[in-house]
């Protein structure tokens, strides 16, 4: 049975790794189809890739994660703090904020991302990666696509990779790996030969895979690229066809009537023609008729269509041509804010449960015990913030009862609450401590001190 599943993996899901390679080649601005043909100009203005780096930071502005305590007791705020510590050190020590900015924008080309999260036994962490979704396979139940009970991860490897990592010496120069997880077994393959079968050590499978965006009834996700590849190509095209018509126009032809040989008639400055008395010479102006602008016209709609189809406003670029107040610039850029918000609703769940098998590892493997605890997500605002304004909204909120402190810092971008919490409190606590000291009355014993230090007499 899982020889038959090793071998079935170079025939699963060929149109979607091919769909994978068309992608990254559209991405890297490989936008032509055929071969250039001789004296053909091929211009390529990249706005594919501009997009997709563009919504990428915009989603990935602010990111945090929170643990709350289920339980209104010391002990259990103790663990959610010890937890949402141990979640920062994870991500500092594996440097997840450049590693979720990459993968992300690999999710945003291909489609689909993954991460997967294991235990380092000679480093002793947690460690995090994510591995190339092209290489990844998923097996669900039924209709169900959120039940994922079987992953295969399959890459390459140089021998000496090879003989480091598994003590065994390839056939070859690089050698396949495959990887078949559930969660009851693990096994490992090498050139299809099982050479490690044991049962899973995590008791879940640590790969988290997930959609860029979700197509109902779909386990695979859309890429951003499709929708847009037609506009970008004409926009490729539009460019290039004016950019030769400019060229031509600097570079003018010559037409000639009722000429039979033109042998010695060169377009160049102080040139001078004999010409028959019947005949008629003159330059081609391409430029005539304002026929340029109607060029100009049509990539101006194509450069349209691209912001429009890709859900992103010129004003997203920093081009806004008049000043626009908070509400209306929100207004201009709402179709960015839906998609960014279509996607933090599926990245909230990655990222939660990236969050729960951390956890899980370090309770199995570094004895911890963090209870139950509620993670969370927070991200941070898309567009720029009046702090002030902000900060005053927040403070009324506190005031009236509606947030917590907690929550207000939330919404500030605070990245650790609970530890500026406490440092307020210790502030808060020095403070009051200052003003007894200062504002108490000295005792009869303290004047006496004070005045034989100034050199003053002690009346008694």
């Amino acid at each position: 049975m899982n020889e038959t599943i090793i071998a079935q993996l170079a025939r699963m899901d060929l149109e979607r790794i091919r769909g994978y390679k068309e992608l990254l080649d559209f991405y890297h601005g490989r936008q032509w189809p055929g071969r250039e043909r001789w004296g053909e100009r091929r211009l390529t203005f990249n706005y594919a890739k501009v997009f997709i780096d563009k919504i990428t930071s915009y989603l990935m502005s602010g990111l945090n994660f929170a643990v709350d305590a289920v339980e209104d007791s010391e002990e259990a705020r103790e663990r959610a703090r010890r937890a949402e510590a141990a979640l920062y050190r994870v991500y500092e020590d594996n440097n997840l904020e450049q590693l979720d900015l990459e993968t992300e924008i690999d999710c945003a080309i291909l489609g689909d991302a993954c991460y997967k999260v294991i235990w380092d036994p000679v480093e002793k962490k947690v460690k995090v990666t994510a591995p190339d979704v092209q290489g990844i396979y998923a097996w669900w139940l039924g209709d169900d696509t959120s039940q994922v009970w079987r992953v295969a991860s399959k890459y390459s490897l140089s021998a000496e990779e090879v003989e480091l990592l598994y003590q065994v010496k390839p056939r070859g120069k690089t050698a396949t790996v495959v990887e078949l997880w559930t969660a009851q077994d693990f096994e490992l393959y090498l050139d299809n030969a099982l050479v490690e079968k044991k049962p899973n050590p995590y008791g879940f499978i640590p790969f988290i895979i997930y959609p860029n965006l979700r197509e109902p009834k779909k386990f695979w996700g859309i890429s951003d690229l499709p929708q847009i590849m037609e506009s970008q190509r004409e926009l490729n095209r539009a460019m290039s066809q004016l950019s030769r018509i400019l060229e031509l126009s600097g570079n003018p032809i010559a037409v000639l009537e009722n000429v039979e040989e033109s042998e010695d008639i060169a377009v160049r400055p102080g040139a001078v023609w004999n010409l028959p008395e019947d005949a008629k010479a003159y330059l081609l102006d391409l430029l005539q008729g304002g026929g340029v602008n109607l060029h100009i016209s049509y990539i101006d709609l194509l450069y349209r269509t691209l912001h429009d189809i890709s859900e992103s406003p010129r004003s997203a670029f920093g081009g806004t041509e008049r000043d626009l107040s908070g509400v209306a610039l929100e207004l201009e850029l709402h179709p960015l804010l839906q998609k960014v918000r279509r996607k933090r609703i599926i990245r909230t769940a990655v990222y939660k449960r990236r969050s729960e098998m951390i956890l899980k590892l370090l309770e199995k493997y570094q004895g911890e015990s963090f209870g139950d605890s509620h993670l969370r997500v927070v991200w941070g605002p898309v567009l720029p913030q009046d702090i002030a304004r902000q900060v005053n909204n927040e403070q009324a909120l506190v005031q009236s009862g509606i947030h917590s402190r907690r929550r207000a810092m939330d919404e500030l971008g605070i990245r650790d609450p609970e530890y500026e919490f406490k440092r307020w409190l210790e502030e808060r606590e020095t403070i009051l401590r200052m003003n007894k000291e200062l504002n108490a009355k000295p005792t009869r014993n303290e004047r006496r001190e004070r005045a034989l230090s100034q050199g003053e007499g002690v009346e008694e």
